[in-house]
């Protein structure tokens, strides 16, 4: 550093200065040449400060841009479906992978989250431009209380709801898809009914399992209020010891749905908007009446 701030002072001042320093002495010249280093230096150091503070400003957008990235999913799944030739405005909503809880799940897996769904479901009601709502499923299950908070809100809405299951709709998936007022199934689609399962420390308590008990009977009692199968039907499903081999419950592929009360209809996302176009006119003549 010092031999590169020799050379620049010798070249600056080789020319002007010679004849000068001889006159004022070496002493002055190595004052001149102190000063010289110290503002070199210090404007070195300046730049330095200005391309740290540029790189953490970077840093701190690029890290807001990945941020606003990870965030954006949450809107991906809701879009408004409104260039029919009915010009009917048709919300969409997709429940997919994972019933998140009051726990963040893993950032790889695909979640549906009670926090953005209901408020979104609050806007919907209060929405004088939408006209229907239609539920799209593909889901796993995941939390008994954010499951059965969506399911509420989405069968207290005033407005007409179908429901489309597509993959499968497991678990709490099941009071999810028979909380509209009309639903599908396509025909390979699956829904698996099963006791409740509870992750972390149980206290083995009669308790516990009276505990159990009630959370299960809030389940059936709902699939039974908002479907035609039976809560003695509905319970005999979950409680089958005989499907599976290392778990209680059923499965039941597009038809068996069908035939067991589940699910009004087998069909696909063309028979799911015919039908809710339909509801939709028949709401918009009798208030019209």
């Amino acid at each position: 550093m010092e031999d590169e701030l020799e050379v620049k002072w010798n070249e600056e001042n080789n020319g002007e200065n010679n004849g000068e320093n001889a006159e004022n002495g070496s002493g002055e010249e190595n004052s001149q040449k102190r000063d010289f280093q110290k503002q070199e230096l210090s404007e070195q150091d300046q730049n330095k400060v200005n391309q740290s503070q540029n790189g953490s400003g970077q840093s701190r957008q690029n890290g807001s841009q990945n941020q606003g990235q990870d965030q954006a999913p949450e809107a991906y799944g809701e879009l408004t479906l409104d260039e029919n030739s009915k010009k009917r405005r048709i919300q969409l909503l997709s429940i997919i992978g994972e019933v998140e809880g009051h726990e963040n799940l893993s950032g790889n897996a695909k979640t549906t989250k009670y926090d953005y769904v209901l408020p979104q479901l609050a806007k919907l009601e209060d929405d004088d431009s939408v006209e229907g709502l239609l539920v799209l499923l593909n889901t796993s299950g995941g939390d008994v209380d954010a499951g059965l908070a969506i399911a509420e809100m989405i069968a207290s809405l005033s407005m007409p709801t179908v429901s489309l299951v597509l993959g499968g709709s497991h678990s709490i998936g099941v009071p999810l898809a028979v909380s509209t007022d009309y639903s599908f199934i396509v025909s390979t689609g699956t829904m698996m009914i099963h006791p409740v399962r509870m992750n972390g420390l149980v206290i083995g308590a009669s308790q516990t399992y009276e505990y159990f008990d009630m959370i299960q009977d809030r389940i059936l009692s709902f699939i039974s209020e908002h479907s035609r199968i039976a809560y003695d039907q509905a319970k005999r499903l979950m409680l089958n010891t005989e499907m599976l081999t290392r778990d209680l419950g059923t499965v039941l592929v597009g038809t068996q749905a069908v035939r067991e009360g589940l699910i009004d209809e087998v069909g696909g996302i063309r028979d799911a908007l015919g039908k809710l176009y339909e509801m939709v006119d028949r709401r918009r003549d009798n208030l019209i009446k």
